[in-house]
């Protein structure tokens, strides 16, 4: 297990192998971003993992794709559901993002290959200006409730905060 070196024992101590498969099950992220005046704008996307890196489709016209055109900055939060009662434990992390056209060759590769069939498979392609995002998670992520027992978590969720640093 690698974990940041601030990480004490009385929090949560994830494992970066758990939180790439808990990344990689889930399908479904806030992402937050920054118009160019400053506002932010958090919206719920659909999104499939590829290796590490987070894809996902959107038009070129949306608000996030221009908040990301004018600044690549984005926060990424992932809820992950471990009980169907009690608070949710969640994934979060800073990063930068990039657009790709639909037509761009590393997205036609995944298009081809299947990899990105979660995601452009209703019909996305056939609307105006589709583009593809690519998040490529930080180093560090940031966790609340993943290292711990459930029994821990709910008995002490001050201490339920973690993170783990990508080996």
């Amino acid at each position: 297990m690698h974990t940041d070196s601030t990480t004490d024992s009385s929090h949560a101590a994830p494992d970066w192998a758990s939180i790439e498969r808990a990344i990689a099950r889930r399908s479904i992220c806030h992402l937050a971003t920054v118009s160019p005046a400053g506002r932010p704008h958090v919206s719920p996307v659909i999104y499939v993992a590829v290796g590490t890196d987070l894809w996902v489709n959107t038009r070129r016209s949306s608000r996030k794709a221009r908040n990301i055109e004018a600044s690549p900055y984005v926060h990424v939060a992932i809820t992950v559901r471990r009980l169907p009662v009690g608070p949710p434990s969640t994934i979060q992390f800073a990063t930068t993002a990039e657009l790709h056209g639909a037509d761009d060759p590393i997205v036609r590769h995944l298009l081809d290959d299947g990899s990105l069939k979660a995601i452009s498979s209703h019909g996305e392609l056939d609307l105006p200006d589709p583009c593809f995002i690519r998040i490529a998670p930080a180093t560090t992520l940031h966790t609340y409730g993943l290292g711990l027992p459930l029994r821990r978590l709910i008995k002490d969720p001050l201490q339920a905060g973690g993170r783990v640093t990508r080996p």
